[in-house]
C-alpha cells in the first residue's frame, strides 16, 4: 500500500490521506471538482509540501485557463500520470478541514447522474457563494504612464480612478462608468501602456468580529486602579468610560462589549482609544455568528389528540417497514404537532433532522413553533440570508451545532452527518422542484434518496398529496397514514361557488367582486374576523389594451404582454424584468384610449379600500414581499391583527396558520382551470383546497367563496363535495389512458436558439433521432404559448418512458443522439436543456 486511509481524529468525517515513508517520492495526483457544466473533475499535482496534510472535501486553489484562479474541492487523490496534457499543480488549500461529507458527496454524484447535470453545476448549487472563490481581474495603473494628452475622455476617468485607488475590479470600473461593457476601454488602456492586469484571488467570506475591552493585568488589584482613576479624574471623558466599564464588568476585569460602552456614552470611540494607548484597557477582537442567537421560552408539552396518536403510532410502525410515509391529513388537522414529537425521538437517537417546507413565507410562522421545543439546536436555511450567514449556517451544521434543520428546497445540499428523518411539508408544492438553473432537480424525490444513503426515514406530509405520491401510497411503496378530522373536530369550511357568468349576464358585479362577497366580508369585519382574499395574478392588470384596434403592449424579448403595475406606474415583463413607463397612446392607430384588461393583487388592493375605507388592507405577492423582513413584516402584522384583509398570490394557499380567519374569497378560479398542462386539474385542486384551509381553523367554520364562470367543472364539484377519492380516481384514469406519471417517467427537452429557423430545424432533426429510438413515445416539437424569452426562441419535445425501461441507458442514448445533433455545424450553438422529471 501507497496511500493509507484512515480516520482522523482532526479531520473527522472524511478520508484522510498520509504517506507511508518509502511513497515520500512518488507523485501524487488531485481530482478537483470546478463549478463548471462541464462532465467529470479536472486532475492537477499535488505539491509535496502539500502532500502530508491535504484531505478529501477541502477547498483547494487551482489554476485553470490563462492566467484564471478558481476554487474547487479536491474529491480524489491517486498516483495515475495523465496523458495529452501539461498537469499544473494545485497552489493552496483553503481550508484546515472538509466543507463537505462524503455522504453528501455520494448526493450530489447522483443528483448529477439522475437529472442529467455535471457534478460542477451541483457543486456550484450547493455550495454558499462566499465559499466559491474566483479570481477577478485587478486593474492597476503604470506609474511612469504620462501620455494623458492621448486618452479619450472615459479613458482618462477610468485612469484617474485606477491611480487614486491604485487597484480597481471590472465591477467596480462598470459602475463607475455606468456600462454593460468596458473591456474595449480596458483594452484601449492596456494597448497604450497607461494601465497593467493582475489576477487576484480572494475569500469572499470574511468573518465578522466584534470588539471587547478587558481591563490590563496590572490594574487587576484594587490599590492599582483606584491609583489610576484618581489620575483619569481630571480627563472626564476617559474617567466616564473607565467608571461604566468597571459597572458592566461587575468591578472584576471581566470583558465588556465595546458597543455597549459607546452606545451609552457621547464620545465613547476617542476616550476608549486613548485608554488602549495608556494600557489601561486592552481592546481585543472575537468572531461573533451572523446569526441571531434568540432566548427561547420554555415549550409547553404538546398533548395529542386521538386521531394525532393514532397517526403518530402509524407513523412509528410504518417506518418499520417502508423507508417512506405518507402523512394525508386534512387542513389544520394538526399534522405540525405530529412532525415536532417525531423530531423529539429523532433527537434522543442524537441524529439530525430535515424540516422540508415549499416556502420562505413558511418558515416565518413555523421557525416561531419550532424554536419553542427545539431552542439552539434549530437552524434555519433560505435564499433570503445573505452569503455570510450561509456560510456560517453551513459551518454550524458541519460542527453538529443544529439538530433540526428548517428550509426550502436547497436545504438538501447542505452538509449532513447524521440524518435520521426528513420532513416534506406540503410535499405536492411545484416549488419543490428546481427549474434553472441546473441541477433541476425535485427535492421531494431528491430527499428520499439522501435519506437513504443516510440510512434516514422520509415522512411526507400534505392534505392534497400529489398524485405520484397517492399512487404510491395506494400500491403499497410507502406507508399510507390518514387524518379526517381537524384538530378540536373543527368541521371543514363551508364552500360556496358563484356562477360569475350569470352574475355579470345580471349586471350585479361590484368591478371584481361578487355582490355575496362583499357582504361576507362586511360581517366579518363587523364581527372583528380576518379575511383573504386569493388572486394568482400580480400587478395591477394582466395586460393593458387599445379599446379601438386592440393593440397590447408587449416585452421586446419575450413574446408575452407586459404586466401593469400602477404603484409603479410601469409595464413589465414577469419573465425577463424588462420594464417602461405605462403607455397612454397606442403605437398603431395612436388614440389614448388605452384600458385595462383583468385584474391582479394590486388592483383588487385598490378597490378594497374604496370599498371598506376604515379597513386595514395589506398584500402580499413577489412585489410586496421581495426579502425576509418583508415577509415577516407582513405575516406578522396578519398574525397580530393589524391586517384586517390579506390579498395574495399562492403564497397565502401554502400552510400559513391564522386564528381570526373567518372568509377566504378565490377571486378567480378559471385561470387556474385552463392552462394547457397535464397537471392542470391537480394543481388547481390543490389550490382550491390549500387557500380554503385557511378559514376557520379554530373555533367556528370557516366559509370559502369560490368565483367561477364554470361552476359545473368537474373539479370545481370534487372540490365542493371534498371528494377527494373521485379526484384521484379521474386523473389516474386519464394518465393511465394517455401514458403519463405516475405510469411512465418524463424528460422534457427544451431548446433555445436566437434564430426561430434555427431552433426549428434542430427540433425537428432531434425528434427524427428520438423516433426512431423510442417511437411514439416522443411528443412534438411543440411551440410553447410563450415561445420567445430574453431573446431566445423556444421548442419543446417530450420524451415519455415507461417504468420498465432501463432508465440509466436510455439517459445515456439520449444525450448521445442529443450529442450528434448539435455537432452540426449549423445547430452548435442551440441550448438544449433536459429536464428530467419536470413539473
Amino acid at each position: 500500500m501507497l496511500i493509507n486511509i484512515c480516520k482522523s481524529p482532526v479531520k473527522a468525517g472524511l478520508f484522510y490521506f498520509t504517506l507511508n515513508m518509502n511513497a515520500e517520492h512518488r507523485v501524487h495526483f488531485a481530482e478537483i471538482l470546478l463549478p463548471f457544466a462541464l462532465a467529470g473533475s479536472f486532475t492537477y499535482k499535488i505539491p509535496m509540501h502539500l502532500i502530508p496534510s491535504i484531505s478529501i472535501g477541502e477547498r483547494v486553489v487551482v489554476p485553470f485557463g490563462k492566467n484564471k484562479f478558481f476554487s474547487g474541492i479536491l474529491i480524489k487523490i491517486h498516483h495515475d500520470q495523465p496523458t495529452g496534457f501539461e498537469v499544473k499543480e494545485i497552489v493552496s488549500v483553503l481550508d484546515e478541514n472538509p466543507v463537505i461529507t462524503e455522504k453528501q458527496l455520494l448526493f450530489w454524484e447522483w443528483i448529477a447522474h439522475y437529472y442529467l447535470c455535471s457534478l460542477g453545476e451541483v457543486m456550484k448549487a450547493s455550495l454558499p457563494s462566499a465559499l466559491k472563490l474566483e479570481s477577478e481581474t485587478i486593474i492597476l495603473p503604470e506609474a511612469n504612464f504620462t501620455e494623458y494628452g492621448n486618452l479619450s475622455v472615459e479613458e482618462q476617468i477610468v485612469f484617474n480612478a485606477v491611480q487614486l485607488h491604485k487597484r480597481l475590479t471590472i465591477e467596480k470600473i462598470r459602475i463607475l462608468l455606468d456600462k454593460k461593457s468596458v473591456l474595449p476601454i480596458l483594452n484601449t488602456l492596456f494597448l497604450k501602456q497607461a494601465i497593467f492586469l493582475d489576477e487576484d484571488i480572494h475569500e469572499k467570506y470574511k468573518p465578522k468580529y466584534t470588539s471587547y475591552l478587558v481591563l490590563a493585568d496590572e490594574y487587576i488589584e484594587e490599590t492599582a486602579l483606584e491609583s489610576v482613576a484618581e489620575k483619569l479624574k481630571k480627563m472626564k471623558q476617559q474617567y466616564k468610560v473607565l467608571m461604566l466599564y468597571l459597572e458592566l464588568s461587575g468591578f472584576n476585569g471581566k470583558q465588556v462589549c465595546k458597543k455597549t460602552i459607546t452606545e451609552n456614552l457621547k464620545n465613547a470611540p476617542s476616550a476608549i482609544t486613548a485608554l488602549v494607548k495608556k494600557g489601561i484597557l486592552i481592546e481585543i477582537k472575537q468572531e461573533v455568528g451572523r446569526i441571531q442567537e434568540n432566548c427561547f421560552p420554555d415549550a409547553k408539552e404538546i398533548l395529542l389528540n386521538k386521531f394525532q396518536q393514532i397517526a403518530l403510532d402509524e407513523i412509528i410502525t410504518g417506518f418499520k417497514i417502508h423507508e417512506t410515509a405518507l402523512l394525508h391529513g386534512v387542513t389544520s388537522s394538526g399534522k405540525t404537532e405530529i412532525y415536532i414529537e417525531l423530531i423529539k425521538k429523532i433527537i434522543e437517537q442524537n441524529r439530525q433532522v430535515l424540516y422540508l417546507l415549499p416556502e420562505i413565507a413558511l418558515t416565518t410562522q413555523i421557525t416561531s413553533r419550532l424554536s419553542l421545543f427545539f431552542g439552539e439546536k434549530l437552524g434555519i436555511y433560505h435564499s433570503k440570508f445573505n452569503d455570510s450567514e450561509r456560510v456560517e449556517i453551513w459551518n454550524n451544521i458541519l460542527n453538529n451545532k443544529y439538530q433540526v434543520i428548517l428550509g426550502v428546497r436547497s436545504a438538501i445540499l447542505l452538509p449532513f452527518k447524521n440524518l435520521g428523518l426528513i420532513i416534506i411539508d406540503e410535499e405536492h408544492e411545484v416549488s419543490y422542484k428546481q427549474i434553472d438553473p441546473a441541477p433541476r432537480y425535485h427535492a421531494r424525490d431528491a430527499a428520499i434518496m439522501l435519506a437513504k444513503i443516510h440510512d434516514a426515514k422520509t415522512l411526507l406530509g400534505s392534505a392534497t398529496p400529489s398524485v405520484e405520491t397517492w399512487y404510491n401510497a395506494q400500491i403499497g411503496k410507502y406507508a399510507y397514514i390518514k387524518i379526517t378530522k381537524r384538530f378540536n373536530e373543527i368541521a371543514l369550511p363551508k364552500v360556496i361557488v358563484m356562477d360569475m357568468k350569470t352574475i355579470y349576464f345580471k349586471k350585479h358585479m361590484m368591478s371584481d367582486f361578487s355582490p355575496y362577497l362583499i357582504d361576507r366580508i362586511k360581517e366579518a369585519l363587523a364581527k372583528d374576523e380576518q379575511i383573504i382574499l386569493f388572486q394568482n395574478r400580480r400587478g395591477f392588470s394582466p395586460y393593458l389594451e387599445c379599446a379601438e384596434c386592440g393593440w397590447i403592449p408587449k416585452c421586446k424579448q419575450c413574446n408575452v404582454s407586459l404586466t401593469y403595475h400602477k404603484f409603479l406606474n410601469k409595464l413589465s415583463c414577469h419573465y425577463c424584468g424588462y420594464t417602461i413607463n405605462t403607455v397612454t397612446t397606442c403605437n398603431d392607430c395612436k388614440c389614448n384610449k388605452i384600458q385595462t384588461k383583468g385584474f391582479g393583487t394590486e388592483k383588487i388592493e385598490e378597490e378594497l379600500k374604496i370599498y371598506f375605507p376604515t379597513a386595514k388592507v395589506a398584500r402580499m405577492d413577489l412585489d410586496t414581499a421581495k426579502t425576509r423582513k418583508d415577509y415577516e413584516r407582513i405575516i406578522h402584522g396578519f398574525e397580530d391583527k393589524k391586517i384586517d384583509i390579506l390579498i395574495g398570490t399562492q403564497m397565502v394557499a401554502k400552510g400559513l396558520n391564522f386564528d381570526n380567519v373567518s372568509l377566504v374569497g378565490v377571486l378567480n378560479a378559471d385561470n387556474m382551470l385552463n392552462f394547457p398542462d397535464f397537471r392542470a386539474f391537480e394543481r388547481s385542486f390543490q389550490l382550491l383546497v390549500q387557500v380554503s384551509g385557511r378559514a376557520g381553523r379554530t373555533g367556528k367554520q370557516g366559509i370559502v367563496i369560490v368565483q367561477t364562470s364554470d361552476p359545473n367543472h368537474p373539479i370545481i364539484k370534487d372540490f365542493f363535495y371534498n371528494d377527494v377519492s373521485n379526484f384521484f380516481t379521474k386523473q389516474l384514469d386519464e394518465r393511465k389512458m394517455y401514458n403519463y406519471p405516475p405510469f411512465t417517467r418524463l424528460i422534457k427537452l427544451t431548446l433555445k436558439h436566437r434564430k426561430d429557423d434555427v431552433v426549428n430545424a434542430c427540433a425537428n432533426d432531434l425528434i427524427k433521432e428520438l423516433k426512431l429510438s423510442f417511437e411514439q413515445n416522443v411528443l412534438g416539437p411543440e411551440t410553447p404559448l410563450v415561445n420567445k424569452i430574453q431573446n431566445y426562441f423556444i421548442r419543446n419535445i417530450l420524451i415519455k418512458l415507461t417504468k420498465d425501461k432501463n432508465l440509466n441507458t436510455v439517459k445515456i442514448k439520449i444525450l448521445n443522439l442529443i450529442s450528434c445533433v448539435i455537432k452540426k455545424e449549423a445547430f452548435r450553438h442551440v441550448i438544449i436543456i433536459k429536464d428530467v422529471d419536470p413539473a
